[in-house]
């Protein structure tokens, strides 16, 4: 008897240990399963593919080398000093899928497809569905050259 009822518990032991392993149990900014990539971009806003950083709430989508594993969306959120917010277009509260890369809608809100999460594009704040915010990164912005740096 005992020793089945230690084969029972290893049992149910080792099947909690690797459903927790491999779950997308949230952390404290995404995921678990969220992808980690390394994150380098430098753009300069005298480009017109970027003119719309030069303007409050005018977001850009970024698909270039070292921008994520989907890339990134990047909004001016004030003028002076100038400040930026660099989202991730993963979804950070689900496991990535075909349907889960981050869109713009409307200039105003960020929006998962497959579940309609959607966040505030100028703060990043949950408005439905998720309670995690979006992935954001670290930039540094040189007013007098107008280029932003893009890094993790």
């Amino acid at each position: 008897m005992k020793k089945t009822f230690s084969i029972i518990s290893f049992s149910i032991l080792l099947t909690f240990s690797f459903l927790s392993i491999n779950s997308c149990n949230t952390r404290e900014d995404t995921v678990s399963c969220f992808p980690n990539s390394p994150i380098s971009v430098n753009l300069n806003l005298n480009l017109a593919a970027y003119n719309n950083l030069n303007y409050v709430g005018q977001p850009v989508y970024i698909d270039e080398q070292q921008s994520g594993t989907r890339g990134l969306i990047v909004v001016r959120v004030q003028d002076s000093p100038a400040s930026f917010k660099v989202y991730d277009r993963n979804a950070p509260h689900l496991c990535p899928e075909s349907n889960t890369t981050l869109e713009i809608k409307d200039n105003i809100s960020i929006v998962c497809p497959k579940d309609n999460a959607t966040w505030i594009l100028i703060t990043g704040q949950p408005t439905a569905v998720s309670s995690v915010p979006p992935k954001t990164y670290f930039w540094n912005y040189d007013a007098a050259t107008k280029n932003l740096n893009i890094y993790n």
